[in-house]
């Protein structure tokens, strides 16, 4: 702890990211992210002027590309959707309005939603995607039953469900965790005398893999077999998957061997699974002899199997020939990528090697050609906060929102908490307000602890505010 106090290293950071703030945007059109920053920057009483140098006539294609940045900034999203939409001659695209609606979608103001919907209907940009998006969103904020209404909606707007439709209701609903509804909509297809086909099966099986429940697993396969459908690849990855979740990895490895037998080709997807398995279970002789098999079956090099190897070999802490397959990813063309970083940063930061994570994190961009992604600014706000140098988080924080990424509530949420516990309440409140500037809702249980800190520390009007705030975020929907 000592020598990460004192490292002139740490130092470093602090400077890059306070050059940020002093970018300018020249005389060149700005692109997504710096809109991204000016929007992030400005309150909403001064958002005309922060984005006079946006293009008068923005393309739809710079639009998206803002919209998709701000997913974790509904507030932000919206008022910027309302701006463009006020500039003469622009015309949002069924893609503009998904992306508003997966931002707002994320802050649960699906009052606003519906409204879209059906702004959507009278300039005929509604789709079936839409219906799809806007259940999945429903479903990730455990109202499945409302997810289910909106798949029932569509008729209302002239769009009669097929086979596909369903499909994406019931994988909607089994990522959200709410299989039993999955399985309800299933089976309600077969009383609409609507078969479900092989990928029907091969969702549902999905669903019940990532709940680990393998009597489901083996019930679904059944029926599919009963139905006259054959596993192929993709069920006997999912399956694999399953047993892999479980812990069971001696029978994956036989499931591997049978679909073998059966003469179906292992794809990519089941050899990283069973490498991230095997890896994890630390049986790194098994998972890089299914590493060597993949690269014999003639499939090109893929990212996701070599990010399982660099998995494996930190679950047996031999980093060195992590970062050799980081090197070998970089002569192949195929990364690394943000995922890559994600899994060593994590088992550096698990072995307490704070220092080296650090130097990893700035190395990315420079020596390895790959930009840090939310999740990695995630990672390295939560190791700052833990090791008390919110200095550094905070730094790290600038260095994020200098790029125009945006942060999502987890992150706000760990920042806000670790500065209430060392007292830290100005700066806490700064975040805190910003959450809310954004549209995200905080956690209640994060709100109780800066509330607390703010009673304890004689603020109870400051407490009271921000009740309020949450109270009207809850209730009203956003206005832009």
């Amino acid at each position: 702890m000592a020598l990460l106090r004192s490292s002139k290293r740490f130092l470093v950071l602090r400077k890059c990211c306070s050059n940020f703030a002093h970018l300018s945007t020249g005389t060149t059109a700005p692109d997504a992210e710096t809109i991204c920053r000016i929007l992030s920057n400005s309150r909403h009483s001064t958002l005309d002027a922060s984005l006079a140098a946006v293009p008068a006539n923005p393309s739809p294609e710079l639009v998206l590309e803002v919209l998709t940045k701000l997913t974790n900034a509904g507030a932000l999203a919206l008022s910027f959707f309302r701006w463009v939409h006020n500039q003469r001659h622009f015309q949002h695209t069924t893609q503009t309005f998904h992306a508003l609606i997966e931002a707002l979608g994320k802050i649960r103001q699906f009052t606003i939603i519906w409204t879209l919907v059906h702004d959507m209907n009278q300039r005929k940009l509604l789709a079936f995607d839409t219906f799809a998006l806007v259940a999945r969103r429903y479903a990730r904020a455990g109202k499945p039953h409302e997810a289910i209404k909106t798949f029932e909606k569509m008729g209302h707007y002239g769009l009669k469900p097929q086979v596909s439709d369903f499909n994406r209701l019931i994988d909607v609903l089994c990522k959200s965790k709410c299989v039993e509804n999955a399985h309800e909509v299933f089976d309600r297809m077969r009383h609409l005398s609507l078969d479900p086909d092989i990928k029907s099966y091969t969702i549902l099986l999905e669903g019940w893999s990532q709940q680990q429940n393998l009597v489901k697993v083996n019930e679904v396969c059944r029926d599919m077999e009963d139905k006259g459908f054959q596993l192929d690849v993709v069920a006997y990855g999912i399956i694999i998957n399953a047993y892999c979740k479980a812990k069971k990895f001696d029978e994956a490895i036989g499931l591997y061997h049978e679909m073998k037998g059966k003469s179906v080709r292992p794809s990519p997807h089941v050899y990283c699974t069973l490498i991230n398995g095997l890896g994890s279970d630390k049986r790194l002789d098994e998972a890089l002899e299914f590493f060597e098999a993949s690269k014999a079956t003639g499939f090109g090099p893929e990212a996701p199997t070599y990010n399982a190897v660099v998995g494996a070999y930190c679950w047996s802490l031999r980093m060195d020939d992590a970062f050799r397959m980081v090197g070998e990813m970089k002569n192949c063309g195929i990364g690394p990528n943000s995922r890559t970083f994600d899994i060593i940063l994590h088992h550096l930061i698990k072995g307490r090697k704070i220092e080296e994570a650090f130097l990893v994190f700035r190395r990315m961009s420079g020596e390895w050609g790959c930009e840090p992604s939310v999740s990695t600014y995630e990672i390295m706000v939560r190791m700052f906060c833990n090791e008390e140098r919110l200095d550094m988080a905070m730094a790290v924080w600038d260095e994020m929102k200098g790029k125009g990424i945006l942060p999502g509530m987890h992150m706000f949420s760990t920042l806000i908490c670790a500065l209430c516990h060392e007292s830290k309440l100005d700066d806490a409140c700064k975040y805190f307000q910003n959450m809310l500037d954004v549209g995200i809702r905080p956690p209640a249980k994060m709100f109780s602890t800066l509330k607390e800190a703010l009673v304890n520390a004689g603020m109870e009007h400051t407490a009271m505010h921000f009740t309020f705030q949450i109270d009207k975020l809850r209730k009203s929907p956003l206005v832009a």
